[in-house]
């Protein structure tokens, strides 16, 4: 890992694939990954970590079995360890994610929408 700065844009701009999440840094033990949602994911939970949702463009939703928490540009959400949720968006939204390294996207779900970790873009 280099100490260059990193133009969040640019790096968007790597990729199309939805609900697959890119590492573009890490700190210690944790991962920052750029990830385009679109559509709805998977019900999921990560019984080991909390998860950070900080949307950069567009708008998202993550529903939990009680409540449904919508988030625009500029918010964010963390969503507890061990708590189940699913994130969706109508039209694609730009997320950052920060997790600890190795932690599976679609939790302990698995699935078709499990993507491959630890991809750098």
């Amino acid at each position: 890992m280099s100490s260059e700065k990193i133009n969040l844009q640019d790096k968007l701009a790597k990729f199309s694939e939805h609900w697959s999440p890119r590492v573009i840094a890490q700190m210690n033990d944790y991962q920052f990954k750029l990830a385009k949602f679109q559509g709805e994911f998977t019900w999921h939970a990560h019984t080991d970590t909390d998860e950070v949702f900080l949307v950069l463009e567009g708008s998202m939703g993550i529903e939990f079995r009680d409540k449904v928490v919508e988030l625009s540009a500029g918010e964010m959400y963390v969503v507890p360890k061990g708590v189940e949720h699913k994130p969706f968006a109508q039209q694609e939204c730009k997320v950052m994610l920060v997790e600890p390294a190795g932690v599976v996207n679609t939790g302990d779900a698995g699935g078709e929408l499990t993507a491959q970790n630890d991809v750098w873009v």
